[in-house]
Order: C-alpha cells, then sequence, then structure tokens
C-alpha cells in the first residue's frame, strides 16, 4: 500500500504507476482514464487535480493532470519522480503551432525545448544547458507512431511563460529558428527529469495555429486529441 503523500498529492493507499502520462487538464486525465485504462482508480483529488491508476493492455499506468505553466508541472513532475518513484513521464499536451507545414490536430514530438523561463536559474550552472526528451522514449514514440501509420513531427518546441505576448516579434523570431510550436509546460519536465536522471518526453496535438489563426474548442481539447493519447499509452 502507498503510505506517501505530499501536500498536493495525496493517493490514499493507491499505487501511482511508474509510467505517468500528463496532460495539462485534469478533465482529459479523466477522459483517459474512463476510455483507456481498465480497473481505474483515482489517487489524487488534490486541488481538483485528478489521478488515476489502471492497466492498458496488461500494464500498469497512471495518468494525471499538472495544471497550466512551469510552475505547476515543476511542482508535480518533482513529487511524482522524488517521492514516488516515477520513471517515465510523458506530457501530453496541447500547442499552437507555428509552422506553415503542421496543421489542427498534427502530433508533435518535442525532441529539445527552447524557453523564455528562469526555472533552470535554480541549478546554477555555469553556462546554457540543452533541455532534449528521454532518447528512449523518444525512439519508442517513433516506432509507435510508424507502426499506427501515424504521420509526426519531431524537432525543437518552445516552452514559454508567456501565453499573452506583448512583443508581437517574439513569435517571428522563434519561427525563424525553426520552431514547431510552443506550450508552457516542457521546460520544467524536462529539467526535473533531466536532473533526477529520469525519462520524460512531450506529445503534443496541434489546438490552434499561430499563422492561420485557426483553433479547436475546449471540448475538443479534452476529448478529441486520442492520437497523441493512444501513442503515449503504448510506451508503458
Amino acid at each position: 500500500m502507498n503510505t506517501k503523500e505530499t501536500p498536493h498529492i495525496k493517493p490514499n493507499g493507491v499505487e501511482i504507476a511508474e509510467t505517468v502520462l500528463l496532460p495539462g487538464d485534469p478533465l482529459r486525465a479523466k477522459f483517459i482514464a474512463e476510455t483507456f485504462l481498465e480497473n481505474a482508480q483515482c489517487f489524487n483529488e488534490v486541488r481538483g487535480m485528478l489521478g488515476y491508476t489502471g492497466t492498458y493492455k496488461g500494464k500498469k499506468i497512471s495518468v494525471m493532470g499538472t495544471g497550466m505553466g512551469a510552475p505547476s508541472m515543476g511542482i508535480y513532475s518533482w513529487e511524482l519522480i522524488n517521492v514516488f518513484g516515477v520513471k517515465n513521464l510523458i506530457r501530453i499536451g496541447t500547442c499552437g503551432a507555428m509552422q506553415e507545414n503542421i496543421d489542427l490536430y498534427d502530433v508533435i514530438f518535442g525532441m529539445g525545448t527552447a524557453t523564455d523561463s528562469n526555472f533552470g536559474q535554480q541549478f546554477n550552472l555555469p553556462g546554457q544547458f540543452p533541455l532534449t526528451a528521454s532518447f528512449e522514449l523518444l525512439e519508442k514514440a517513433k516506432k509507435v507512431a510508424d507502426e499506427k501509420g501515424q504521420k509526426v513531427h519531431i524537432g525543437n518546441i518552445l516552452s514559454s511563460d508567456v501565453f499573452y505576448s506583448a512583443d508581437p516579434t517574439a513569435i517571428k523570431k522563434w519561427q525563424d529558428m525553426g520552431i514547431l510550436s510552443v506550450e508552457m509546460e516542457s521546460v520544467s519536465l524536462y529539467w526535473n527529469a533531466i536532473q533526477a536522471r529520469v525519462n520524460a518526453l512531450c506529445i503534443l496535438t496541434v489546438s490552434d495555429h499561430l499563422i492561420t489563426g485557426q483553433q479547436t474548442t475546449p471540448e475538443e481539447r479534452q476529448t478529441a486529441f486520442t492520437k497523441m493519447m493512444e501513442i503515449a499509452l503504448e510506451l508503458a
């Protein structure tokens, strides 16, 4: 029985698996548990950040919301890694496309993340550090996508602290550097995973397009992004 708890995660005896899927929206975690997992049990309800553990094709797996932004992801991922022993953390989130060859609902694997966040300053490194995904998870995810015939984009993404930017030129500068998309959580996930020597990967579905202005609805963001969910579940 799991007797550990933190101020933000109280499993009440429910085990947290070594592989955890991390959507930002806790309702997306609930949807995944109810749709894909067998014998799912809720392990967290603190602050409404729902978490569940169940099985997928006989393998134990957990799913939990992380909220919005690097600080929230930073708290939950640190506790999952350092208190509950999670070894594989897979963010399944939404993003805004930043290149013309990417469409709504396309799937992106964040091979590396650029950032405007100060999250990494706490490590006091004497220089810049490359924030990259686990090659083990990235390689497996690409193999799963290929087996499913699912086209994916693989490359660098931007993890930004700013949702509504006051600088209209900022996006263009990142686009010119080949950044595929922008989201808000991968920076703290990758930092925490790298520091603890565990695996992390950011799998994203395009929910809106920064060039064309296209966007999906909140309801679609909760339930329609099943391609990335199925890829992530196979990594268990």
